[in-house]
């Protein structure tokens, strides 16, 4: 028994000077503790069994339960060695208190026990401990690899792009306009430098600023200065010539500006007067606010006058192809044939109502439909003109008639039916109040008086032919449905579907015209005069002639014809509305019209520059309705192609009349 236990006793001595030791070492290292506080969270961070063994566990756990829970060493601070998670061996300090029971103390003077030795259950082991383990190596690696490919993948598309933007620089310098010499921009003119064309305008300036001192000198009586201001603004005008930037400008103009700088200057020390200034510019302004109402006035009746006036080439045309239809003897063989096609009067087919004394246009028209159609064989046209252009419009569809379509050319005289007694509107035309206020012979200027009704004053409201649409049923008297179709539009789609078009029982189909508060019954019906406000609706949306399905069944049914001499009759004194087919068309065909998608005709290429290209590209007719026709010199540029893409330009007669794109 005391063999036995001696050795307890001499463990329980070893432990009692192991502890004395440490708390003699503890006490070296206490005024060190301070510097090494900031490493206290780092080895709390790494405080964890330095092995897991279960015997290890348990030992630690009786053996030095006093080192943790003792109250009056709690607050003991011990320095420790430990590796990061770089493995590197660090510096820390920690309160005893802070320590789990897990870990182990050992004394640096007693050798460190066998690694090589198996553990037992009665010995603690301390194992070597890894921080840095080959998976967390591995993912190190994986993400070295990953950035490295990235890096590879962005300067890859950093080369790319570099090619990219090289090569759209050639290719734009390749189709660079070289032509705009001079020009700082070549943008638009609302992206153009504010100080672009600078000298033009400061010439035309000066200009101005020396006329009003001129008219100051003279009144002043300082002949000589104003003599020399004048001789600088005729200078100045020379050198301004045509220029419209200051790229026309010869290079002595920059020269000029500073010699009018220097003139007006002498004028200002000698003549400045502010109030005089500004009584001279009040009257100058007055004067061009004069000129410019003068110059809208002129412009608005030329228009009107080139809109209305028929060009020589297109007279030439009709000249030629008048006289081969009488020099060839068609006239003779005409009379002879009396004999009509049965397609003339087979509703099952699709026709057409042309009304024009243009031959050309009339072509265009015609040709349009026919490349377009899906079925051309099955379209008949029903041409009808006046008595003047009969023998040019029966030749040009004798020599060029389309291929499979059937073409009918009629006079509008050969319709005796069609009088005065009959027709309202023949019996207004031919009365001396209309002509009168058509030509008005006892007024010197057209241009001053009744500007206003300038543009009702056109010879195509004297002709009949506008007004023939309102008689379709009994000029076709066998059909039961036909397209009517203006002279002045272009087909560019199969018009066939429009025959499928159910118009839920109205007489008229067309498109309307109405935005917001354009276009509607109040521009065109004279609304304070009671018999049109009772009857319609100011606000009723408005459609326009040009492309029209009339269902003649619908019509005769409803007497249209009726109604429309009814109204013609009440506006004899033009109080109802002005002149024309389309107040007359509204009011007939009010409640009665059918409104047709927006694609199937779009207007305004005959007065309106900035329509939606896109629309009329997918339009099926395009109609330039307006003054600038397409056979005008007034037409718009870019809606002119499609107009003259259809027109033949190596037909022998329209070179022999210089009729060119």
């Amino acid at each position: 028994m005391m063999m036995m236990m001696m050795p307890r006793c001499f463990v329980s001595l070893i432990q009692a000077f192991f502890l004395s030791l440490v708390l003699l070492l503890l006490h070296h290292v206490g005024g060190e503790s301070q510097a090494a506080s900031s490493h206290h969270r780092e080895l709390l961070a790494y405080r964890r069994p330095l092995q897991d063994c279960p015997g290890c566990t348990t030992t630690t756990a009786s053996s030095l339960p006093a080192l943790h829970y003792d109250p009056d060493l709690k607050d003991v601070n011990i320095v420790a060695t430990y590796s990061d998670h770089h493995g590197n061996i660090r510096l820390g300090s920690v309160k005893m208190g802070h320590l789990s029971s897990s870990w182990l103390f050992h004394n640096p003077l007693l050798p460190l026990p066998n690694n090589n030795k198996p553990p037992s259950q009665t010995e603690n082991h301390f194992p070597h401990v890894e921080f840095t383990s080959p998976a967390k190596l591995k993912r190190q690696s994986l993400r070295q690899e990953r950035r490295a490919q990235r890096t590879l993948e962005l300067i890859q598309q950093d080369k790319e792009s570099d090619k990219q933007m090289q090569e759209a620089a050639i290719h734009k310098s390749m189709t660079f306009e070289n032509s705009l010499v001079g020009k700082y921009s070549i943008w638009r003119r609302d992206f153009e430098s504010p100080n672009a064309d600078a000298i033009l305008k400061l010439m035309r300036d000066q200009i101005i600023m020396a006329k009003a001192y001129a008219h100051i000198a003279k009144s002043k009586n300082a002949s000589n200065l104003y003599l020399f201001l004048m001789q600088q603004s005729r200078e100045n005008q020379r050198v301004l010539g045509k220029a419209t930037s200051d790229a026309d400008l010869p290079s002595r103009a920059l020269e000029q500006a500073k010699a009018m700088g220097h003139a007006l200057s002498l004028a200002k020390d000698e003549l400045y007067d502010c109030h005089e200034l500004a009584k001279k510019f009040r009257a100058m302004l007055q004067s061009t606010e004069r000129n410019v109402d003068g110059l809208k006035k002129k412009g608005t009746f030329l228009i009107q006058l080139a809109a209305k006036t028929f060009p020589q080439p297109l007279h030439c045309l009709s000249l030629q192809l008048a006289a081969d239809y009488f020099l060839l003897g068609f006239n003779e063989e005409e009379e002879d044939v009396v004999k009509k096609d049965a397609k003339f009067e087979d509703p099952s087919l699709y026709h057409y109502a042309i009304f024009s004394d243009n031959v050309l246009a009339t072509s265009v028209v015609v040709n349009s439909t026919v490349l377009n159609a899906k079925q051309p064989e099955k379209h008949v046209f029903h041409i009808v003109t006046d008595k003047l252009n009969f023998a040019a419009m029966k030749m040009w569809f004798r020599v060029n008639a389309p291929a499979d379509a059937t073409i009918q050319v009629e006079n509008i005289n050969d319709f005796k039916w069609l009088n005065s007694s009959y027709c309202s509107v023949l019996r207004q035309l031919e009365s001396a109040r209309l002509k009168e206020y058509y030509f008005k012979a006892n007024h010197p200027s057209s241009i001053s008086a009744g500007a206003d009704n300038l543009k009702y004053r056109n010879p195509k409201y004297l002709s009949m032919l506008n007004h023939l649409r309102f008689y379709l049923p009994e000029v076709y008297p066998k059909l039961d449905k036909i397209l009517f179709l203006d002279d002045d539009i272009v087909v560019q789609k199969d018009l066939a579907p429009l025959w499928e078009v159910d118009m839920q029982g109205k007489v008229n189909g067309a498109v309307e015209t109405c935005k917001e508060s354009f276009h509607r019954f109040d521009k065109y019906l004279n609304f304070s005069n009671p018999k049109i406000s009772e009857n319609f609706d100011a606000g009723a949306c408005g459609w326009a002639f040009g492309m029209n399905m009339f269902d003649l069944r619908e019509w005769r049914k409803r007497n249209i014809t009726g109604i429309y001499h009814y109204w013609q009759d009440m506006n004899e004194d033009r109080t109802l509305w002005k002149l024309g087919s389309l107040p007359p068309g509204l009011i007939t065909f009010y409640n009665l019209t059918y409104a047709m998608e927006r694609s199937w005709h779009v207007l305004g290429l005959g007065y309106d520059p900035a329509l939606n290209q896109t629309a009329i590209e997918n339009a099926a007719v395009v109609h330039y309705n307006g003054n600038y026709k397409p056979w005008l010199g007034l037409a718009f540029a870019k809606y002119k192609p499609y107009w003259s893409k259809y027109v033949e330009y190596d037909n022998p007669y329209l070179r022999l009349c210089n009729i060119n794109e």
